[in-house]
């Protein structure tokens, strides 16, 4: 473990991408890895929120007046557009747990969500019908490679699952474990 931690760390000063490599030494191979990188902070306890109706007022016994001089265009510009956007998406990937169209597929599905949701309540999941599929997929991940992390830790309970690209709830920031997951080249011994 020791070797591999010195072979990343020494890849990660090196100047090159895997395109750029031009011949793999003899006895090695390149490899994908997953690396975790800490993104920047973001505090988004005020999404989707009027920031006019949060200001302190003081005879609401906040202890200081806001005030703030603008046209009420603006204000209504705010309001108009959190209004307009609050079931916004984006891209992303999700992991499919269940896919079928048999007649006992509504009855798999609801049972195929209650285990994953009992088993990874911190994970959205989602239940579908597009006819004539019940399809159960969960998370909510910006890149494939977050979602193949969870792929991996799932495919032991749900061995049929795979990763499939569709619209995404925008996924919460995690304080505690705030990372990007990617995907490296990385030479090994074979």
């Amino acid at each position: 473990m020791i070797v591999i931690a010195a072979v990343f760390a020494a890849l990660i000063s090196l100047p090159l991408s895997a395109q750029e490599i031009t011949e793999i030494p003899e006895g090695y191979e390149l490899v994908d890895s997953l690396i975790y990188r800490p993104v920047e902070a973001v505090d988004t306890t005020l999404a989707g929120k009027d920031i006019f109706m949060l200001m302190p007022v003081s005879e609401d016994g906040e202890g200081a007046d806001v005030s703030i001089n603008q046209s009420p265009e603006v204000a209504d510009a705010v309001r108009k557009h959190i209004y307009t956007n609050k079931d916004r998406t984006i891209k992303g990937y999700r992991v499919r747990i269940f896919f079928d169209n048999k007649q006992t597929a509504r009855a798999e599905s609801e049972k195929v969500l209650k285990e994953f949701r009992s088993a990874y309540p911190e994970i959205a999941a989602y239940r579908v019908y597009a006819n004539p599929y019940f399809k159960v997929t969960v998370g909510d991940f910006r890149t494939r490679s977050e979602a193949m992390e969870m792929l991996s830790r799932i495919k032991y309970s749900f061995p049929s699952a795979f990763v499939v690209k569709e619209n995404i709830e925008y996924p919460a920031v995690d304080s505690e474990r705030a990372v990007i997951v990617d995907t490296i080249k990385v030479l090994r011994r074979k």
